[in-house]
Parts: structure tokens; C-alpha cells; sequence
């Protein structure tokens, strides 16, 4: 059984910044790609960044030069680094991995609980 946690949120005020690391544990052959998402209410889940297992990486307009994602491959876990914080920012992340979990597996998505970030004053 694979488990992704989330931790690192919080009440931040504007223009703070916050890490947020996700680590995955259990029966894991290999992790490709991970990714940071998040929900507002009332708002669609939108993709903030993504990075494979290379280092490769994509950023969502919106956090561009002030959100940067990376990762740590032996300790199976990818962090976001959030700096400039805006109220906009605040919402549920949630991390998501694609992991075999034997190596005759095909990759599956998995997701964490989410982690809460509150940006105010």
C-alpha cells in the first residue's frame, strides 16, 4: 500500500513564505512524475507544478518566480517551495505521485490528503 503525506502548511501572511513537502512510503518500485495541486472553494482543482523524475519541471503562470517545486529521489519526497505568498495562493495543496509499485506494474496515480495554506493578514 502506498501513502503520500503532505505537511509544511499553515497561516502565513502576505508576502511570507512557506515549504511544503510530500513524502511517499510503502511498496514503491519507482516514482516517475509528482506534482503539486491545489482547490480553493468554490474553485476547480488547478495543477500549480510538476517535475519528473529528472528534475524536469513546469510551473503554473500564476506562481511563476515565486513557487519553485523539487525533489528528493532517495527519500522519495518533493517539496514546494512558496515564497511572495498572496491571499489568491490560499487553498488545499495536494500532491500527487505516479509510482510503480513492482517493476512489471504500470504507473498509477496516487494522491494525498491535501495540506491547508492560509495567506492573510
Amino acid at each position: 500500500q502506498v501513502q503520500l503525506v503532505e505537511s509544511g502548511g499553515g497561516l502565513v501572511q502576505p508576502g511570507g513564505s512557506l515549504r511544503l513537502s510530500c513524502a511517499a512510503s510503502g511498496s514503491i518500485f519507482r516514482i516517475n512524475d509528482m506534482g503539486w495541486y491545489r482547490q480553493a472553494p468554490e474553485k476547480q482543482r488547478e495543477l500549480v507544478a510538476t517535475i519528473t523524475r529528472g528534475g524536469s519541471t513546469t510551473h503554473a503562470d500564476s506562481v511563476k518566480g515565486r513557487f519553485t517545486i523539487f525533489r528528493d529521489n532517495a527519500k522519495n519526497t518533493v517539496y514546494l517551495q512558496m515564497n511572495s505568498l498572496k491571499p489568491d495562493d490560499t487553498a488545499v495543496y495536494l500532491c500527487n505521485a505516479d509510482i510503480r509499485v513492482r517493476m512489471t506494474s504500470p504507473s498509477v496515480g496516487f494522491w494525498g490528503q491535501g495540506t491547508q495554506v492560509t495567506v492573510s493578514s
